[in-house]
């Protein structure tokens, strides 16, 4: 399995608690962390060892907002997802608020205070089982270059590839366009970055989709902490659930990476089942899934190449560094 890419986060952290620009206002949709605000810095993920008994035990912890200081907490046995645990394994849930700088969350046989980039984790009858420190993962697929043989089509200098494409002030390239050019079989590479919206709720939240030949929708969603269902990220709606649940924080670049093999047709009849295999921040979330179905939003399954939609759901959803290579088109 490839890992992250593992920075330290606790000075940044510091830094922007202890100097928090304006309250985020109620609603609000931010796309610049600069902008954020202090529940923003608190949000994210941690990791390290706590006391498991008479051993210790690797942990991770993600921290979610809520708006207006409150926080849901998710702590995983075995290390973050995709640094150890998998779907399946034991994870405990607690909830809390920031109060007079501190970040205070309880759940069932544990307390958990943050401060300083620090979440101190105690039993229930007060004992310190450990601290986590606030780690930053990043894709390691995050920037990759495309090979010669690729088809650039997107790289920050032009929208001209994509039907209603546009760019934003900052050169990223907005939801709600499809590419011109179709395609049958691939091997598609895209960064996105969902928004910061801690008042919304489910599909609320920073809400888009990569639709594979304009048929088949990878969800894009701000589902950090979330179950990992078929309509969050990395779900291929009413087909499959992501394996284990890959999202990062919001605001947060992070990567597709996928390997189509499109259904194949007789006449208009359908005589084998598309398939993919799908890598959301390097982690494999669907192995070679066959797709029984189209999915709604685009175009019905058919014979012939389509193109790659990415979803408008009126949320600042933006896009970045998108290639694709065909199979025999050279090294």
């Amino acid at each position: 399995m490839q890992r992250f890419v593992l920075l330290s986060a606790a000075l940044l952290v510091v830094a922007l608690v202890s100097c928090p620009s304006a309250a985020q206002k109620k609603g609000e949709t931010i796309t610049d962390p600069a902008k954020a605000g202090p529940d923003f810095a608190v949000q994210g993920e941690y990791a390290g060892e706590l006391k498991d008994g008479a051993a210790t035990k690797k942990y991770g912890a993600q921290v979610i907002a809520l708006g207006e200081s409150k926080f849901d907490l998710v702590l995983y046995s075995g290390g973050l997802p995709g640094a150890g645990w998998k779907k399946g394994d034991p994870r405990e849930r607690a909830t809390g608020a920031t109060k007079d700088g501190a970040t205070k969350l309880a759940g069932k046989g544990k307390s958990f205070t943050l401060e300083g980039g620090a979440l101190s984790v105690a039993d229930s009858g007060g004992t310190k089982l450990g601290t986590l420190k606030k780690v930053e993962r990043k894709s390691p697929t995050l920037g990759a270059k495309p090979p010669k043989r690729a088809i650039v089509l997107f790289d920050g200098t032009s929208a001209d590839a994509f039907i209603g494409g546009k760019l934003t002030a900052d050169k990223l390239l907005a939801a709600a366009c499809e590419t011109k050019q179709k395609f049958t079989d691939f091997t598609l590479h895209v960064e996105f970055r969902p928004p910061f919206k801690p008042d919304a709720r489910g599909q609320g939240r920073g809400n888009s989709g990569v639709y594979i030949q304009n048929r088949y929708e990878c969800q894009v969603l701000d589902s950090f902490g979330l179950e990992g269902k078929n309509n969050e990220c990395g779900g291929i709606y009413s087909i499959a659930e992501p394996a284990v649940n890959m999202c990062l924080p919001p605001l947060v670049w992070q990567t597709y990476d996928m390997n189509f093999t499109a259904a194949r047709y007789e006449g208009n009849k359908k005589v084998k089942n598309a398939r993919v295999t799908i890598r959301h921040n390097g982690v494999v979330i669907h192995d070679d899934l066959e797709l029984t179905h189209g999915t709604p939003g685009k175009n019905p399954e058919g014979p012939g190449p389509d193109g790659i939609y990415l979803q408008g759901h009126g949320n600042p959803v933006v896009f970045r560094n998108i290639w694709i290579v065909e199979p025999g088109s050279g090294k």
